[in-house]
């Protein structure tokens, strides 16, 4: 099996003690019921503690219909999702309230982040993903002119957020919710989780969070891998009580076979990370930590620091040689 990095988490979780199960398999831990499976395209796993089976498996019975109905709103790859037709059509009258709310609280991450987190990038990801596609593309990326041209029509400024209409201020932007959809999905699991009197779960959408401790005491254990081996255990962490935590790296897509361009943007000069190969982010909720592993992966240590002060993260940096180091509020 080929372990990809989405999926890391949850392994390397369940390798510290909780095995992996089918819905309604027999487990040492008879409270125990597992799901594993997609959301948003990326593999995703429910570890719910519950004293009666019958009503767990209920509840990811309605954590997946959750799932399947937030990807209507969010999705690129879904053209009657609420996301693509804003983007197609520049404007959407009646907006879903999930995605005013995304976007609402990205604009706080971009104003936080001083424009690092910015869900407007889509015309940059568009724009060397055309580029890549193409026969015969020069491996040095799109021109700077494309760039350029490419980068003008990004900035979460430009969007304009009202509960009643959505509108984008420019011709030809565009927004991408990668870089926190799969965070706010897993918080509102979280939410129906708790609402079903959930006390210990480890939910991951890609982006994972818990629910209480763990059910043999203390914190949960997720594993973080190397970006230069994916798949490879480098650290263990805890993950206390009700806190949330997300990677970030531009390992996880490449444009290019050499590696020289991947998926997270400078919003101001278009060009693709280089300063962290990852950074991993723990937060008080996993939009937090999805929006802001993102943003830290294009700014200088001491911007992030201030950050991780201010909010109560821990954020673990890897450097491009390889050698890491832990922030903490």
């Amino acid at each position: 099996m080929t372990v990809t990095r989405r999926r890391f988490i949850a392994i390397a979780a369940a390798a510290g003690g909780l095995p992996l199960l089918p819905v309604g398999a027999a487990s040492a831990a008879p409270q125990l019921r597992v799901w594993s499976g997609t959301a948003l395209g990326c593999d995703a796993t429910l570890q719910i503690h519950h004293p009666d089976p019958a009503a767990a498996d209920r509840l990811i019975a309605a954590s997946l219909a959750e799932v399947r109905r937030l990807e209507a709103v969010m999705s690129l790859y879904r053209p009657d999702s609420a996301l693509s037709r804003l983007n197609r059509d520049g404007v959407l009258d009646d907006p879903p309230l999930d995605l005013v709310r995304v976007l609402a609280e990205s604009r706080d991450y971009s104003q936080l982040s001083g424009g690092a987190f910015d869900v407007t990038v889509q015309p940059l990801w568009e724009l060397y993903a055309g580029h890549f596609s193409r026969p015969g593309a020069s491996p040095d990326g799109p021109s700077a002119a494309a760039i350029a041209a490419a980068t003008a029509r990004v900035g979460h400024d430009g969007l304009d957020i009202d509960p009643a209409r959505l509108r984008f201020a420019r011709p030809g932007m565009g927004v991408t919710l990668n870089g926190v959809g799969q965070g706010y999905i897993t918080d509102r699991v979280v939410e129906l989780l708790r609402a079903g009197g959930v006390e210990h779960a480890l939910v991951d959408m890609s982006k994972t969070r818990a629910i209480g401790d763990h059910p043999a005491g203390g914190a949960w254990r997720v594993g973080l891998e190397d970006p230069r081996a994916p798949g490879v255990v480098v650290e263990r962490v805890a993950l206390p009580a009700d806190r949330a935590i997300a990677t970030a790296g531009g390992y996880g897509t490449l444009f290019d076979a050499a590696g020289r361009f991947n998926h997270i943007f400078e919003p101001w000069s278009g060009r693709t990370s280089w300063r962290w190969l990852s950074v991993s982010v723990e937060g008080a909720t996993a939009t937090a930590s999805n929006a802001l592993s993102n943003a830290f992966s294009v700014m200088p240590e001491q911007a992030t620091a201030a950050i991780v002060g201010a909010r109560g993260l821990v954020a673990h940096f890897v450097r491009p040689d390889g050698t890491r180091f832990v922030q903490r509020a």
